[in-house]
């Protein structure tokens, strides 16, 4: 590393586990913060997320329409806001995005939470006034799907914005192991946070985990921001103004992958291939994707050579045989306690933590490819037995 990049580190420190990755030249008291950070802004996230169906039967038992609707609702503000996520991270600094991020996530799991627990603790409020009840309903919604956003606009600052930053100039592993390590820190949020909320719901009550949740939110959010900031201050880099960062990235994307994975072909590349296959679907999907909002971040997505696989592993998430809000209704609904639904959440991190271990170990044997398609037949082929 050359002598300026040297003196920008800052304590520089070689630790295995719990810091920077052997020889990589970080700090790992820097990178210990960013994993707290991250692990205190997932706790809140996977706590909702595993308990939010488990309130909505509770709200109306007997029946998975707010556990339903409320799926619709939270997905569909993703699919329909995202771009729009992404575009805000892309043009306001690091901070401002940090600050509108913690805050909107925040004041987002209070307003659910006190929503959440008027709904259930006063449990007639459907006959008794139903105005109020339907008001309370659509804040818990709303509530839920703004949580949802901006912790997506969490995981694009940090997970595809800072850490590519602060790996800048060092090898691809480096950047690896602490994707690995921030996956890591997720799966860990999901297994231990719904067991939290499982046994709180189960052992306690259902209004005391709502309770918990806007508790912990107001909790940690001071620290959280503390905490990022203090990376922020720390990692130079980081500082740039957004047009530098912008140029700062690209030559990162460049430095860090083979040539063979960066997926960003022009314009004249989509005509090309668009003539050769004798279709040019792809250009014109993507001019009638120009009239929509967020046009830029639609068209750059079709863009990409990766765009067909890209939906082909979307698609594979069309199945109920997933932990989501409908699958933990529907289980508490059939009389399965809150612990344990909360139990099998966590076997199910506990696999996932197990194949963020595993990922860099055999990519270090085989190409980025091979790991990938290695990957994508072990989460398919389970699905495929249990058709059968």
């Amino acid at each position: 590393m050359h002598a300026d990049g040297e003196g920008q580190s800052r304590g520089v420190l070689n630790l295995q586990v719990g810091g920077a990755p052997h020889g990589s030249g970080l700090d790992a008291s820097l990178l210990r913060r960013l994993y707290v950070g991250q692990f205190l802004s997932r706790w809140g996230a996977r706590m909702w997320e595993f308990s939010v169906g488990l309130y909505m039967i509770r709200i109306r038992p007997n029946s998975l329409l707010f556990a339903a609707v409320y799926g619709v609702v939270e997905s569909s503000s993703v699919a329909v806001f995202g771009p729009m996520v992404g575009t805000i991270v892309d043009r306001l600094t690091y901070l401002q995005v940090l600050g509108l991020w913690l805050a909107v996530q925040c004041l987002s799991f209070i307003t659910a939470g006190i929503s959440v627990t008027a709904l259930l603790i006063f449990h007639n409020l459907r006959n008794t006034n139903f105005p109020v009840f339907v008001a309370l309903v659509v804040v818990t919604n709303v509530s839920g799907a703004l949580a949802a956003l901006s912790t997506l606009a969490g995981t694009i600052l940090i997970e595809r914005e800072w850490v590519v930053v602060i790996c800048t100039g060092h090898p691809a592993a480096v950047l690896t192991k602490i994707n690995s390590v921030i996956r890591g820190i997720d799966l860990s949020c999901k297994l231990l946070a719904p067991l939290l909320s499982g046994f709180v719901i189960s052992f306690v009550s259902t209004q005391a985990s709502a309770v918990a949740l806007a508790l912990l939110s107001v909790a940690s959010v001071g620290m959280q921001y503390w905490l990022f900031v203090s990376v922020y201050n720390g990692v130079p880099a980081l500082g740039e103004n957004v047009q530098q960062r912008r140029e700062s990235a690209a030559a990162a994307a460049a430095a860090v992958l083979p040539s063979s994975e960066i997926v960003a072909p022009a314009e004249e590349e989509v005509q090309k291939h668009g003539q050769e296959d004798g279709s040019g679907w792809r250009v014109r999907v993507t001019k009638q994707l120009s009239n929509l909002p967020c046009s830029e971040s639609w068209a750059l997505y079709m863009r990409q050579e990766v765009m067909l696989p890209g939906v082909a592993l979307a698609i594979l998430y069309c199945t109920v045989l997933s932990f989501g809000t409908l699958m933990t209704a529907a289980l508490d609904w059939k009389g399965i306690p809150a612990y344990m639904i909360s139990l099998a959440w966590g076997f199910s991190a506990i696999v996932g933590i197990a194949a963020t271990l595993l990922y860099p170990v055999v990519h270090s044997w085989v190409s980025t490819l091979q790991t990938g398609l290695l990957s994508i037949w072990m989460q398919a082929r389970p699905l495929r037995l249990l058709q059968v």
